[in-house]
């Protein structure tokens, strides 16, 4: 376990290798805010709730989860491509080996571009990064395990991961009854689960451990449902052009072809909406702002979030992210001596 020195040492060159890399790019940095009125509707995700006071009046707040929606809405002002690396947080993450409820993201979107595109981005910036920490890609390692992270990496789409892995072909992973039927068949509970929640059970344990081991996997082309702020895939609209990346075991970033159609980006809202209120989770309005700045055309737009803390992590071959943090949750909350 490397000490505190160590640890602030490593996290302001990572930081600073970050920034030399979007700079270098011609990518401004901007600066957005940490707490706000509208965050990420997303079912899966739970905001921090606090109350602002101000002229004795209270106004619900919340901490961001991600800097996204603020950030789309500069996009729609023509400024050009933008990064963004700040604090993010998440209620209800577990405080374990690859979670802290505050952690450090980044998030670049990169104009007339699509997700593809921000592939290349993840490949070089790994690489510029590695050799500033004065490392060999050739000899890159994580955990006793060589990982060969030499360009190109491996691009493995969703239905190609079910087959090779899962034995689901592509057909019967885009039926709802399909799936649940292999579901069923496999052994996993489908009572009261959606389709959604047999995805994730049979990608968390058939498919998510064998990607990135030898050779960082970009998993693409989410089923449609999946696709959260991601645009359909033209060629075949059952599908999102999103990809997450893994590396060495470990889940690092989450990509799209941003959604820029205003229209649907508010249908997925209200959406979204609907089913925390099925699913007795607090709700609060959408962000109008946000589809007020995608009614001005934003151009395609390559965009994604990439977890910092756990890039330290693989790079300073730490097995769990408390290693690379110097405050973690655990550490200021004293739930190391329960845990």
């Amino acid at each position: 376990m490397k000490n505190v020195k160590e640890i602030v040492i490593l996290r302001a060159t990572v930081l600073s290798a970050i920034r030399v890399f979007f700079d270098s790019q011609g990518f401004l940095e901007v600066d957005t805010p940490l707490m706000v009125a509208a965050p990420d509707t997303e079912p899966t995700i739970e905001p921090f709730q606090t109350t602002w006071h101000e002229s004795g009046q209270s106004h619900q707040a919340y901490l961001i989860p991600s800097p996204e929606f603020l950030i789309k809405r500069l996009l729609a002002e023509k400024v050009g491509n933008l990064y963004q690396l700040g604090k993010s947080f998440r209620n209800y993450e577990p405080s374990q080996a690859q979670h802290n409820p505050e952690f450090q993201l980044l998030e670049w979107y990169r104009a007339n571009a699509d997700y593809t595109d921000i592939m290349t981005d993840c490949e070089n910036l790994l690489h510029f990064t590695i050799s500033r920490l004065g490392k060999q890609v050739v000899d890159f390692s994580y955990q006793g395990k060589k990982v060969d992270v030499t360009k190109p990496w491996e691009r493995l789409s969703v239905s190609e991961a079910f087959q090779k892995y899962a034995q689901i072909d592509q057909e019967t992973l885009l039926d709802e009854t399909t799936l649940v039927a292999a579901a069923a068949k496999k052994g996993y509970s489908t009572v009261d689960a959606s389709y959604d929640d047999l995805f994730y059970q049979i990608l968390l344990n058939e498919i998510e451990p064998h990607l990135g081991i030898t050779k960082p996997t970009f998993l693409y082309d989410y089923p449609l449902s999946q696709a959260a702020l991601a645009r359909k895939k033209q060629k075949d609209p059952r599908l999102a052009e999103r990809f997450e990346l893994y590396i060495a075991g470990l889940e690092l970033a989450n990509a799209f072809s941003e959604l820029t159609n205003w229209q649907e980006q508010e249908k997925r809202l209200q959406a979204q909406l609907k089913t925390r209120q099925k699913n007795g989770q607090p709700t609060w309005d959408y962000d109008r702002d946000l589809i007020e700045a995608l009614k001005k055309d934003l151009s395609p737009t390559g965009g994604i979030a990439l977890g910092v803390d756990r890039l330290i992590m693989l790079l300073a071959d730490a097995a769990e992210i408390t290693t690379v943090l110097p405050f973690s949750a655990a550490k200021l909350f004293n739930l190391e001596k329960v845990i």
